[in-house]
């Protein structure tokens, strides 16, 4: 349980460490609510810590997205909950994202390219190095890269409303 419980506060730490004012999820709420997710699926086997990571990516993320549901935010900010687009999310300024448009645009993505989807959800929601992702994906340092590199910009696009949506 220890091990277990530092690597989820981490994560939390990590993802409500720039939170805004007004933010009433603790990080010691989420890594609480995750541990607990995890206890109550029981039987849950992780073949290695990369893949519990993988886990507590997909966790986290649908905690974070119900609880700004739970809070009635609007779709697209209206105070909704930020938390930082960037691989230094703890860093000084960063770009805030609403968590349910993030969710959205992530739901999007998956729909033509769930690799690309997935290494978002692995890198930003668990907070997995390009050589984990690599390694829970089965494809190479490099690929990820690439993949992050090129969701992140599809992802800025659709977020700040960028997108030419005819596809031209």
């Amino acid at each position: 349980m220890p091990l277990v419980y530092s690597e989820l506060r981490r994560i939390a730490r990590r993802h409500l460490g720039c939170r805004p004012p007004g933010q009433t999820l603790e990080s010691a709420a989420l890594a609480n609510e995750a541990y607990l997710k995890l206890v109550r699926a029981g039987g849950v086997h992780c073949e290695s810590r990369v893949h519990f990571l993988a886990l507590c990516s997909q966790i986290i993320r649908r905690i974070l997205v119900d609880h700004a549901r739970s809070r009635g935010y609007a779709k697209r900010g209206g105070g909704a909950v930020q938390i930082p687009l960037d691989e230094e999310v703890i860093a000084a300024e960063t770009h805030q994202v609403d968590v349910l448009a993030l969710d959205e645009a992530l739901t999007s993505l998956f729909e033509f390219d769930p690799r690309k989807a997935r290494v978002v959800e692995l890198r930003y929601f668990g907070g997995l190095s390009v050589e984990e992702t690599a390694e829970v994906l089965g494809i190479s340092p490099e690929t990820a890269k690439r993949d992050w590199k090129t969701a992140k910009a599809w992802l800025f696009g659709e977020l700040s409303g960028e997108t030419d949506r005819r596809g031209s």
